[in-house]
């Protein structure tokens, strides 16, 4: 299926080649979030854990650097505030979402300072500073990640007492996020 995928994608690149606008046009690829098959005991996509929830977001473009990578949480709907910007469109009043062009140019390390996630009344998380908070409503349970040290998210340092005040600074800018978000969930 991956060998597919290259050569439909071959097809579009050398088509939007062929009619002249390579040089002008924005290209994005992404792909659905992924399938937990019993990492962390979990089965499904309902899950806060990267290999469920994170997915590839690959841009290439005018004014983009070529070959670039940038390692910073980002929204995947931030792509068309990306796309808004670069047609000279703008966004429109209550745009939730940021444009990633500073983070492509090497001009800005973050596109926010935190990403917030939820699953139904079950799950909410946030990415913030290199760690990520998961929250685990119904059962009252706090998972807290090192995301730098423990990128598959094995360590849970909720107990640590050495990360008590980040444990409580995340669930505080968690609540602040879910009231600005309006979920129902909010305290």
């Amino acid at each position: 299926i991956i060998t597919h995928m290259d050569a439909q994608i071959g097809r579009i690149l050398d088509a939007l080649e062929a009619s002249g606008r390579a040089d002008n046009t924005l290209v994005v690829f992404s792909a659905d979030n992924g399938l937990a098959c019993g990492q962390h005991g979990l089965l499904g996509k309902q899950n806060m854990h990267n290999h469920s929830m994170r997915v590839p977001l690959i841009m290439a473009g005018p004014g983009i650097p070529a070959g670039g990578r940038v390692d910073a949480p980002v929204y995947l709907q931030d792509a068309a505030a990306t796309a808004l910007e670069m047609a000279g469109a703008g966004t429109w009043e209550g745009m939730e979402y940021r444009s990633l062009l500073p983070l492509l140019r090497g001009e800005a390390n973050a596109a926010r300072d935190a990403v917030y996630g939820a699953y139904m009344e079950l799950q909410r998380m946030l990415v913030m500073d290199g760690f990520k908070l998961v929250h685990y409503t119904k059962a009252g349970k706090w998972l807290l990640f090192d995301l730098a040290a423990d990128p598959h998210e094995r360590t849970d340092l909720s107990k640590d007492p050495a990360h008590a005040e980040r444990l409580e600074g995340m669930r505080k800018k968690l609540a602040e996020i879910q009231r600005e978000m309006d979920d129902p969930l909010a305290g």
